[in-house]
């Protein structure tokens, strides 16, 4: 007796409101024909949501940038260390130093010379053999970088 079936208490849903047309969800079903449920997004909501991208973008481009320029930075310095490490490893096994870069590829040395990550278009500094050195013959000693400007800690990367 006081128990509703739920055959009686069908009426009372909202999916029930919305098959007779009558809805207090929205104004705007409320004008729709029976049976048809209006369904997407208002225009203020997609405006909210378009602008917390906006917001977030705003804070995460400066961000991308600055670990893109660092990761530049990273790998100037590995490819210098590398080209470093082949010159010391051809002077030890020739007893002399290397003429150029090319010769260490050449030699097998290096797969290729690297280009400079920080300055694609500029080329590496081949710093000469120090002259002490009766069997330096000319070669190069040392190899820096010929980009302009300075990396994140402010130092020159002709100092690299």
């Amino acid at each position: 007796m006081g128990l509703k079936t739920r055959e009686s208490n069908s009426e009372s849903t909202p999916r029930a409101r919305v098959r007779r047309g009558f809805t207090s969800m929205r104004g705007a079903q409320a004008s729709l024909p029976a049976g048809r449920v209006q369904r997407g997004f208002t225009f203020m909501e997609l405006l909210i949501v378009m602008a917390i991208i906006a917001i977030m973008a705003a804070v995460a481009i400066p961000r991308v940038i600055t670990h893109l320029r660092r990761a530049k930075e990273v790998v100037m310095l590995l490819d210098l260390w590398a080209m470093r490490r082949a010159i010391d490893s051809y002077w030890q096994d020739k007893e002399k130093p290397p003429s150029n870069l090319q010769e260490l590829v050449s030699a097998g040395y290096l797969r290729e010379v690297p280009k400079d990550p920080v300055c694609p278009d500029c080329q590496w500094n081949e710093i000469p053999a120090p002259a002490d050195d009766t069997n330096s013959g000319g070669g190069i000693g040392d190899v820096k970088s010929t980009a302009p400007g300075e990396d994140s800690n402010g130092k020159p990367f002709a100092d690299y």
